[in-house]
């Protein structure tokens, strides 16, 4: 599959969108788009796993341009009253979202999507909620890993007694501790990333090499509530993304259940409006499962977003509902692609057929 990606990601897709055969052999209601924030202008990639998420403003506006031109885009509210079976969609009904809530969904996303007459659901934390400068605690870690020098990294209460070398092995060590922290909650969450940084050798104001600069402070920096209340002003919708952003599979039932509850609770409250949706922090197959599903629903959400498995003519559980998840590396043509469903129909055969000869079929 890594030998023909390329081929399908470079030749195919562009090929098919540009002969007009994705869109007509699109077949199902819905399907919802993601993104993670829109790349500051003067902002330079610090990791490719970091910053791969990150579309560029000039991507967005051709991505909802051709969005505009061959689906239905919808407002949240439209999909609301659909979820709550008040209503129906529009044939091709496609739902914007974006998941995080940083800074530069309100500096350099939120201008397009005004310029193109959409409306966008921006899942944001508790953290977006108060006046503090902060940012995604799991971003801060994989910084704070990226800085230190070679050497043993040992930190007694998580475990951790590694060897830092080259960034893989450092993706790998981050990967290992966000398991760990996300475990605990975030007030002792915030205990143990200090330790993390004094093991790391790191000053205690080494952030502001991010806040004094207005590119990584719009790469990094989370909305505070009065920037949330400007994207409300201007016609977007909010749901929760819980209170702190863990893994919620690896958190005990209690922590996960007050990450889930109180996020609503505590948006709410703070903004005045109502939060019906939540979408699960990572939102991959591994950190969603059918528990934290029951606990949305117990908490009052009308529906929950996961972060894989989208484009038209996938299944909609209403609190597994799938998406498209929007990276820097897509082309127009693979884009089209994923919202179509025709990757994720793709995908399905080659998995088929690799299981037919793995059973001698």
């Amino acid at each position: 599959m890594r030998l023909v990606s390329p081929l399908l990601k470079r030749v195919v897709y562009p090929g098919l969108a540009q002969i007009g055969y994705l869109r007509r052999h699109t077949r199902g209601q819905l399907c919802v788009v993601t993104y993670h924030g829109v790349r500051p202008a003067g902002y330079r990639d610090i990791d490719p796993d970091l910053d791969g998420s990150l579309v560029s403003g000039p991507m967005l506006r051709l991505q909802i341009r051709l969005l505009k031109s061959h689906y239905s885009v919808v407002t949240p509210d439209q999909f609301l009253r659909w979820i709550q079976r008040k209503a129906e969609l529009p044939p091709r009904a496609l739902l914007l979202t974006c998941d995080d809530g940083l800074k530069n969904t309100l500096t350099e996303m939120l201008p397009v999507l005004r310029d193109e007459g959409v409306s966008c659901l921006f899942f944001i934390t508790g953290g977006s909620a108060g006046d503090t400068l902060q940012m995604l605690w799991y971003e801060e870690l994989y910084l704070m890993l990226l800085q230190t020098p070679p050497g043993l990294l040992e930190v007694e209460e998580l475990g951790v007694r590694v060897s830092l070398r080259g960034r893989d092995e450092r993706r790998k060590i981050w990967l290992a501790m966000v398991k760990s922290l996300s475990r605990v909650d975030s007030g002792r969450r915030s205990v143990l990333m200090e330790q993390v940084r004094k093991q790391c050798g790191l000053a205690e104001d080494w952030q502001s090499a991010y806040w004094n600069d207005s590119a990584r402070r719009s790469r990094f920096g989370l909305l505070n509530a009065n920037e949330v209340r400007e994207l409300v002003a201007s016609g977007m919708s909010i749901g929760a993304h819980t209170l702190s952003h863990p893994m919620l599979s690896h958190a005990s039932d209690e922590v996960a259940r007050g990450e889930i509850s109180a996020s609503r609770s505590v948006l709410e409250q703070a903004f005045g409006v109502r939060i019906w949706a939540l979408a699960y922090p990572f939102g991959d197959a591994t950190s969603v499962t059918a528990r934290e599903m029951k606990m949305a629903d117990e908490a009052g959400f009308e529906c929950a977003f996961v972060n894989y498995g989208g484009g038209f003519g996938a299944e909609l559980p209403v609190f597994a509902l799938p998406r498209v998840h929007v990276t820097a590396e897509m082309s127009l043509g693979e884009f089209e692609a994923h919202v179509s469903g025709f990757h994720r129909r793709l995908r399905r055969l080659g998995q088929q057929e690799a299981a037919s000869v793995a059973q001698g079929g």
